[in-house]
C-alpha cells in the first residue's frame, strides 16, 4: 500500500561507503559503493542485507541496554511481594488491607510523573536522562531496608514510583524513534519479556536472599530490598555510556548508516514525520481520540496486570509450598510467559497486526483466570499450570498493545505524550489492581480472578472497537477524491491526521 499519493520515497546517497572487515564487526562482509540500498525498493524492506547489518548494531547497542534497565526497574517494583513472603507483614505488624494499599500507593507517584518525564526525555535525551532517574529509584529501592512501619512503607513505595515514572514510557518512545513501525513489537516484546525474567530472577534471588536472614542483624526481606536495589545502581552507570540519545546525532554509527536510518524512519513515517517539539503537536495528543481509547485499553489491562504481578508469589504460596520453596517456584511460570510474549509480538510484526493479536492474548490470560477458578480445589499442578496459562496471556499483551500507538502515532511531541498520557491512565488501573487479591480472599483468591475476567472482557470489546475504526479510516482515506484529498491536506502539523497516512490495524 503506497504511504503518498504523489511524492516519490527519498533518495539515497549515489555511494555509501567502503568498511573494512575486522573482528568487532561480527563477520559482516566488507562493503563497497556497490553495496548500496536502493531507495524505492529496499529502503523499507527488513531483509535488505545492508539494513540488516545496520538494524543488528543498533540492536546490540539499544536493545540488551533497555532490557536490562526494564529488568532492574519490574524487580524493584515487583520485589515487595518476595519482601511479604520473606515476612515484611509481619515484622511491620500491617493491620489487614495495608499491604494492599501500599501496592497502590505506588502508583500515585508514578501517574504524577509520567508526561513530564517523557517531555524531559525528549529534551535532554536518553542517555543523560535515564541514569538520572534509575539513580533516584536505586537509592529509593536500598533505603526501603531502613522502614520501621506502616508510613515509612507508605513513603517508600510513593517515591519509588514517582522515580520509576521517569523511566516507564521512555522505551517504547525510544524504540519507536529508532525503528520502522513493522520492527517495533517484536523489540518491545524483547525488552518487556525482561519483566518475566525479572520475574523469574526475583523469585529465585529471593530464594537465596531469604538464608541470609539475620545475618548483620537484617531480616531477609531487608536484605530483599538492598541487594536488589544494587544492581540498578551499577546499571544507571552503564546506562550513561552505552545508550544512544536519537539516530540523527547517534556516534556509534557512521555517518552514511546515520543517514540511511534516518531516510527509512522518514520513508515510513510518511507525511507524519514531524521531530521538533511544537505545542501544536503538545496539544494535538489530547484532541486524538485514538489516545483516549487506548488509555481505555491500558486501564482494563492494568488492573488484572499489575494484582497478578505482584501477588504472583502470594498465589503460589496458596498452592501448598512453604515460604522459601514458594520463591523458587514462581520462576517457571514468569519463563513460560517470556516464551509466549516473545512468539506474540514476533508474530505481531511480521503481520503488521496488532488487534487480533491483542485479543488473542486476552483470551489466553481469561482462560487462564478461569481455570484457576476451577481447579482451586484440583490438585497443585493443575493449579500451577493454570497460573502459567494466564500470566502467559498477561504479560504478553502488553508490547503488542504500546507497540499500537506507537506505530500509529505520528511526530515525536505528539507520540511522546501520547504514550506518557497512555501508560499513566493505564497506572490508575494498577492502582486497583494493588486491591483485587486481598487476604481474606486467601488461598484461592476466587475473587481477584473473576474481577480480573470482567476487567479483561471490556478490554477486549475495547480492542476489537480500535481495530474496527482504525481499519474504516484507512478505507475512508483510500477512496478520497482529489479535491477531498487537497482539502484534507490544507492544514498544517497534520500528522498522522494526513490522508496518506495509513494505520496499523
Amino acid at each position: 500500500m503506497n504511504l503518498t499519493h504523489s511524492s516519490e520515497p527519498p533518495k539515497l546517497a549515489d555511494t555509501l561507503y567502503d568498511e573494512k572487515k575486522n573482528d568487532s564487526d561480527e563477520g559482516f562482509r566488507t562493503m563497497t559503493p556497490v553495496d548500496m540500498v536502493d531507495a524505492e525498493s529496499d529502503i523499507l524492506n527488513p531483509m535488505s542485507d545492508e539494513i540488516k547489518r545496520i538494524r543488528w548494531k543498533v540492536d546490540k547497542r539499544l536493545i540488551p541496554m533497555l532490557a536490562l534497565i526494564y529488568l532492574c526497574s519490574y524487580l524493584d517494583r515487583a520485589n515487595i511481594g518476595n519482601a511479604k513472603v520473606a515476612g515484611m507483614e509481619t515484622d511491620l505488624q500491617l493491620k489487614p488491607g495495608r499491604f494492599n494499599t501500599a501496592l497502590s500507593i505506588f502508583y500515585i507517584g508514578y501517574v504524577l510523573g509520567e508526561i513530564p518525564a517523557n517531555m524531559a526525555l525528549k529534551t535532554i535525551g536518553p542517555r543523560m536522562w535515564i541514569p538520572l532517574v534509575m539513580l533516584a529509584w536505586g537509592g529509593v529501592m536500598i533505603s526501603m531496608a531502613a522502614i520501621k512501619n506502616e508510613s515509612g512503607l507508605y513513603a517508600g513505595r510513593f517515591f519509588l514510583g514517582l522515580a520509576e515514572s521517569g523511566f516507564a514510557p521512555g522505551p517504547m518512545f525510544v524504540i519507536s524513534i529508532w525503528y520502522i513501525r513493522q520492527e517495533q513489537a517484536i523489540r518491545a516484546g524483547l525488552f518487556f519479556s525482561a519483566a518475566t525474567v525479572a520475574g523469574a530472577f526475583g523469585g529465585v534471588l529471593a530464594y537465596g536472599i531469604s538464608h541470609m536472614d539475620g545475618v548483620s542483624g537484617l531480616r531477609g526481606w531487608q536484605w530483599i530490598f538492598i541487594i536488589e536495589g544494587i544492581p540498578t545502581l551499577v546499571m544507571c552507570v552503564v546506562a550513561f555510556f552505552v545508550l544512544p540519545d536519537f539516530p540523527a546525532n547517534a556516534k556509534f554509527l557512521t555517518p552514511a548508516e546515520r543517514d540511511l536510518t534516518m531516510k527509512r524512519l522518514q520513508a515510513d513515517a510518511g507525511p507524519a514525520n514531524e521531530t521538533e517539539f511544537t505545542w501544536e503537536q503538545f496539544w494535538a495528543a489530547f484532541k486524538d481520540w485514538k489516545v483516549y481509547l487506548h488509555m481505555s485499553i491500558g486501564f482494563f489491562h492494568a488492573i488484572p496486570h499489575a494484582a497478578l504481578g505482584l501477588s504472583i508469589p502470594s498465589i503460589v504460596e496458596g498452592f501448598n509450598f512453604d515460604h522459601v520453596t514458594t520463591q523458587i517456584m514462581t520462576a517457571p511460570v514468569y519463563v513460560v510467559a517470556c516464551l509466549f510474549t516473545l512468539a506474540m509480538a514476533h508474530s505481531s510484526d511480521k503481520r503488521k497486526e496488532r488487534g487480533y493479536h491483542a485479543t488473542i492474548t486476552i483470551l489466553v490470560s481469561i482462560a487462564g483466570y478461569l481455570l484457576l477458578v476451577l481447579t482451586r480445589n484440583a490438585s497443585t499442578a493443575a493449579r500451577y499450570i493454570s497460573l502459567m496459562i494466564c500470566t502467559s496471556g498477561n504479560f504478553a499483551f502488553t508490547p503488542v498493545a504500546l507497540s499500537w500507538p506507537s506505530a500509529n502515532i505520528g511526530g515525536h511531541t505528539k507520540r511522546g505524550v501520547a504514550l506518557a498520557m497512555i501508560i499513566s491512565f493505564a497506572q490508575i488501573g494498577s492502582a486497583i489492581g494493588g486491591q483485587l487479591y486481598r487476604d481474606d480472599d486467601a488461598p484461592t483468591y476466587k475473587r481477584g480472578h473473576l474481577m480480573s475476567v470482567g476487567c479483561l472482557a471490556v478490554d477486549i470489546l475495547l480492542v476489537l472497537l480500535m481495530k474496527r475504526m482504525l481499519v474504516h479510516e484507512n478505507n475512508r482515506r483510500e477512496l478520497l477524491t482529489p479535491e477531498q484529498f487537497e482539502k484534507e491536506c490544507s492544514q498544517a502539523g497534520l500528522a498522522d491526521r494526513h490522508p496518506d497516512f495509513r494505520y496499523y490495524s
